[in-house]
């Protein structure tokens, strides 16, 4: 039975989503070494879930976020299964693996300042997941300072947005809080939204 067969089989999107990403990711460690990338995924999804994220697209997209950019998956098979907002949301998260790691990053940054509400709250929940992954591995220190500083330059990208959500999510500014403190020790100023 093929993999989209088997999908059809679960009732729910996020379901769905969940059983495909896990799938797509299965022994795939985090940079880390240690950490599973389905860890990771969860780890995303409760953040949204903890904040008020009921809507199932936006969900459904926190499992998927890092498929393409990870697994042999592309857009058109996520758009085939998932449908067109759940595509364009994971799409709008992806790193395009075609340009030079110079040109990625910059394309990156141009994609993260025009994020939809939808793919920005996924990836603030996206962030904090990561601090806390890095927080707790077992990289070098100038290693762990190196991403902390990526995902707090990334951060500041999106925070205009994110003020503009923040009414909306109870539990918003508990997440900030964690996501701050975590920057702290590693030298990072506070972001306030």
């Amino acid at each position: 039975m093929s993999q989209i067969a088997m999908l059809n089989e679960v009732p729910d999107i996020v379901g769905k989503a969940k059983k495909f990403a896990v799938g797509k990711h299965k022994n795939q460690k985090r940079r880390d070494g240690i950490t599973s990338f389905s860890s990771h995924l969860e780890g995303v999804v409760n953040r949204l879930k903890n904040l008020g994220v009921t809507n199932e697209e936006i969900l459904s997209a926190g499992w998927l976020h890092d498929v393409i950019e990870y697994t042999d998956t592309t857009f058109e098979e996520i758009n085939e299964v998932f449908g067109n907002t759940i595509s364009v949301l994971v799409l709008a998260l992806t790193k395009d693996l075609n340009l030079s790691n110079k040109e990625r990053e910059l394309q990156y940054i141009q994609q993260l300042k025009i994020l939809t509400p939808q793919s920005r709250i996924i990836k603030f929940c996206d962030i904090s997941a990561n601090l806390k992954e890095i927080s707790n591995s077992s990289l070098s220190k100038s290693q762990k300072n190196k991403q902390v500083r990526k995902l707090f330059h990334y951060l500041r990208i999106i925070k205009t947005g994110l003020s503009d959500l923040k009414p909306n999510y109870p539990r918003f500014q508990e997440l900030m809080e964690g996501i701050n403190s975590t920057g702290k020790k590693f030298h990072q100023r506070p972001i306030n939204i």
